[in-house]
């Protein structure tokens, strides 16, 4: 591989990074469409794209959402016991995901994940106010949840984030531990989500050399070292800026993101 790669890698982790401190999330939904991009420009087969980038991307987020916990609980800003009612069903249903995944073509994925961030930045950005009274379901429906947060983390190639955090806040849990805690979900979900994608791409046919399963190593190893560069400052920004200025920016980089997987969509 062209040491450019590596260069471009490395910067695509320094971005990602800023943003998974900043927002909470593991950067999956900016990463799948960016290595979507890269990819393509690297001739990888077009049938085993979005897979990559899906692998790729949760197993960067395992390191991704390391250091953004490690960042956020400095300022108190994980809520544990949620962590702790959801997990099972996290690593179940992501778990589940990975082999729905396989049996998807690229460009269905690439379908699904457009329509889902679409739909996730249009609430975040319209901040939907949730009613006074919302609370958590009991431990079932936690469990339930979780496993279906699981299904989309997977199927997006994400930490979940983008999913939880609209979810807490309807729960009346503040932004700022919203930010927090997503992160630490990610963790369990990238990592069943990495061991998913690993199991389900071993063997497989028309992968580029240094995949292990749908995971490119070449693109994670860049990726990680420059996300633990950058979590640390945008950590540090999100608990310097306003709730609703937070809210914004989340949403206008999901917004970003899906329109650029659209245009990729004409390419497949």
């Amino acid at each position: 591989m062209d040491v450019i790669w590596w260069g471009i890698y490395l910067a695509m982790g320094l971005l990602v990074g800023f943003f998974a401190g900043l927002l909470g999330i593991g950067g999956g939904m900016i990463l799948v469409s960016l290595m979507v991009m890269m990819f393509g420009t690297q001739g990888f087969p077009p049938d085993r794209i979005v897979h990559l980038a899906l692998g790729t991307s949760l197993a960067s987020i395992v390191f991704t959402s390391i250091a953004s916990v490690r960042a956020h609980q400095v300022h108190g800003a994980v809520r544990w016991d949620i962590v702790r009612q959801v997990t099972v069903g996290l690593v179940l249903g992501t778990l589940l995901g990975t082999l729905v995944a396989e049996q998807l073509q690229s460009k269905y994925l690439a379908i699904f994940f457009v329509i889902f961030v679409y739909y996730s930045a249009l609430n975040m950005f319209l901040d939907m106010k949730p009613g006074p009274t919302r609370q958590f379901p009991g431990p079932a429906g936690m469990q339930v949840g979780g496993g279906l947060v699981g299904v989309l983390s997977a199927l997006v190639g994400a930490g979940g984030g983008v999913i939880t955090i609209p979810l807490m806040t309807l729960c009346n849990v503040p932004m700022r531990q919203c930010v927090g805690t997503s992160a630490a979900l990610g963790i369990p979900i990238a990592l069943a989500g990495t061991v998913g994608f690993i199991a389900t791409g071993i063997g497989k046919d028309h992968l580029p050399p240094l995949s292990l399963g749908y995971v490119y190593l070449p693109a994670l190893a860049g990726i990680v070292i420059g996300t633990f560069v950058t979590v640390p400052f945008g950590a540090r920004v999100a608990h310097a800026l306003p709730v609703t200025t937070l809210k914004k920016v989340f949403a206008a980089i999901m917004f970003i993101v899906a329109s650029r997987m659209l245009w990729s969509l004409y390419e497949m």
